[in-house]
Formats: structure tokens, sequence, C-alpha cells
């Protein structure tokens, strides 16, 4: 395990980190950090000791240990002490990792598939001599870095349908909101006087003990309104399907909508389906795809029937559009204006902000421009960590 000092210590967390984090777990920056932090105060001399840093310092749930098993085992099993754990019925569950000029597994399809990285040689022989020999390096997802910078407009609908089982792993999160029911808690400033009275009859009737609650925190509702015109057709495909696998569409966490010439609610259809049927159906149900853009209106429709009924009322609201507006801009500057007074927070994903040189000139894209909270691009898969940022934020 000496030989890990002779690699990039903040690149070895953080790709163990995302890869982490395309199994499903909530590891962060904060989380990397402590791991990094963690190696260099513990020193690990060997693959266990290894194993527990990332163990304590990545995991906080019992239920994620498998799965940070399998990448811990995929990512550091060419650094397997088979000496530091024979005999040891506590060792992790580790496995080798592929020695040189074996062949190399292929992936099923949808499944990361590893490449070689650094090379680290294993620390001790079974005399206790250190004999070092060069091993691969598990990395991130060949298959998922191959498609990450890929424009979705240059995918083909193969590309990303493969795109679908890493778009799985990705949460869209919302900021927490105040409901109007209640919750026990210990530090409350309310005092719950029915819990406190049952209580009481432990103490003879005497209330020993005050119970509390507090005002239950909820995610706030996602409002998304996605372009399908002919500019916007790649970019809305993979979009959807990203708000389809990451959000509980259908089930009050996610309301979808569609525009081109005229607004079509498709919260209902992308829900329960798979991603590819529920494509096939929103294109049968939104009858303008792939048809002009009058953003305006629709926003208007939206705010008329929707919106000011509670939809958008206290709503995280992204709008996924390129600008180009057919309509008239007045209206939409005017729409965005009273939607913003409506919602806690507009993001707008446009793929053309990805160049250095953009400006908003374009009308629509002007217009909209100032009751924005966010702008970004989500034009590429590694460019959806903005998005989610800016959703989360």
């Amino acid at each position: 395990m000496a030989e890990l000092a002779h690699a990039d210590l903040a690149v070895l967390a953080s790709r163990f980190a995302a890869r982490l984090r395309a199994e499903g777990l909530p590891v962060g920056t904060e989380r990397s950090a402590r791991f990094a932090a963690a190696v260099t105060l513990a020193d690990p001399r060997t693959v266990r000791e290894l194993y527990w840093c990332g163990l304590a310092t990545l995991v906080s749930d019992p239920a994620e240990i498998p799965a940070y098993d399998r990448v811990f085992a995929l990512v550091f099993g060419g650094l397997q002490d088979v000496a530091s754990s024979r005999g040891d019925a506590n060792a992790p569950p580790v496995r080798s990792g592929p020695q040189p000029g074996a062949p190399v597994e292929s992936p099923r399809p949808g499944q990361p598939q590893s490449v070689a990285g650094a090379q680290v040689g294993d620390e001790s022989s079974e005399d206790g001599g250190d004999t070092e020999h060069e091993s691969m390096f598990p990395a991130l997802a060949a298959s998922a870095e191959r498609l990450g910078h890929r424009d979705f407009a240059t995918l083909s609908p193969e590309e990303l349908a493969r795109l679908a089982a890493v778009m799985q792993q990705l949460r869209l999160a919302t900021p927490l909101r105040r409901s109007r029911r209640y919750e026990s808690a210990s530090r409350g400033r309310r005092i719950d006087l029915r819990r406190t009275m049952r209580l009481a009859q432990r103490s003879g009737g005497y209330p020993v003990r005050l119970a509390r609650h507090r005002l239950r925190q909820r995610p706030r509702r996602l409002v998304v309104l996605c372009d399908i015109s002919g500019s916007m057709e790649p970019y809305a495909r993979a979009l959807l399907q990203l708000i389809y696998c990451a959000a509980a569409v259908g089930r009050g966490r996610a309301e979808v909508f569609t525009f081109a010439t005229r607004l079509t609610r498709l919260t209902r259809v992308l829900s329960r389906v798979r991603p590819e049927v529920a494509l096939q159906l929103a294109g049968k149900a939104a009858p303008d795809w792939s048809g002009g853009t009058r953003i305006g209106e629709a926003l208007k429709h939206f705010l008329d029937r929707y919106g000011s009924r509670g939809l958008a009322r206290g709503a995280v609201v992204l709008i996924i559009s390129d600008g180009w507006e057919t309509g008239d801009a007045k209206l939409l500057g005017e729409q965005m204006a009273r939607l913003s007074r409506l919602a806690h927070r507009i993001v707008w994903a446009n793929p053309r902000t990805a160049s250095p040189r953009y400006e908003p000139l374009v009308k629509g894209m002007a217009a909209a421009w100032p009751y924005c909270d966010a702008v970004v691009s989500a034009h590429t898969l590694s460019a959806l960590d903005a998005l989610l940022d800016a959703l989360a934020s």
C-alpha cells in the first residue's frame, strides 16, 4: 500500500467517489475530502485498512455497504494483499483485479466498463519481502466517459437508451419547504399538548416531560416546461429521459409539460412506463412535436390554467429551450415576470449557452434572461451536474 503515495490522492479520491455516485451512493465533494484526509492521517498499510477508511468516511447507511464493496473491489482489486488477509475471517470482501495480459471481460449493455489507469504495485509477498508488479487500475466507466462529453444532438437512439442506466443513478433534488403538517421533534418551538398529556399518564398525571413538534419539511415541486420544436428535438428527448429516470413523475414530485406551438401536459403519459416507451408516447401525445416555437403563448397558457391554481406556486420551474421565439417577445417577458412572482426558482436550460462566446441576443432569450435564477447548458451528460446543482440550490 505504500505505492499509493506515488498516485495523485486527489484524483484517486475524486474518481472513487464518482464511481460510488454512479452506483447510487450520495457521495459528494465533502465525503471525498474526508476520505482523502483519512487516508493521509491513517496511512493505511494494507487493503483492509484502506477499506475501513473508505467505509468510515463514504458510507452513511448499512444498506449502502454492498454497493460500496462492489465499487471497492472494482477500483482497488489490483491492490489485493493476499498475505495480509489470509486466514482472517473479518477481512472485507475485496476481489482481485485483472492481471496484466489477462483478457478484459466485456460489460453488459448499460453497465459501466472499466479502463486501465495508474499502475500500482502489490505490497508484500508470502515471505515478507517487497515484490512490486504492475496491475490494472480500474477507473471510471469507459462507456459513460465516452458518451459523457458527447452532445445530445449527436447521439443515436441506441446511445441515448444506453444513457438511461446512468441517468437512473441521478437524483433531481429540490429545496425543502415547510408544510402544514407537524412532526415530532426534540427541539420544536411548539408544545404537542396531546402527546404531552399521554406522557403525563406515566407520571401520575403530572406533565414532567413536554413533547414538542415542528412543521414537517417536504421537497418543493419540480415543474418542467420542455421545448419540443425542431431546433430542440434531440435535447428534448435526452432531457425528458433524464426527468423520467431521475424524478418521480406522476407522484406529486414532478410535473412535465411540453410546448412548441401549444402546451401539452405529459405527466400522466410519462408515469409508470419505460423510458423508451415514454418518449414514444410523448411524441404521440404532443401533436406539435418538431413544430415552431411560441414560448410566450405556451407560458401564458400554463399560468392561466395550471400555474395560478397552485401548480407553480413555490415550485422550482425548469424551462428547457434555446430561446428561439417566433411569437411576441414582449409577451414572453410579461409571462416570465408573472412566473417569477409565483415560483420559488426559475432555471433555464439552454444548450446554446455551452459556447463561451454566447450572448442572449435572441429576442426570446433576451426577454427571459432577467427573470432566470440560473441558466445552464445541459447539453451533455457531464454538463448535467450544473443543472442538478441549479435545481437544488
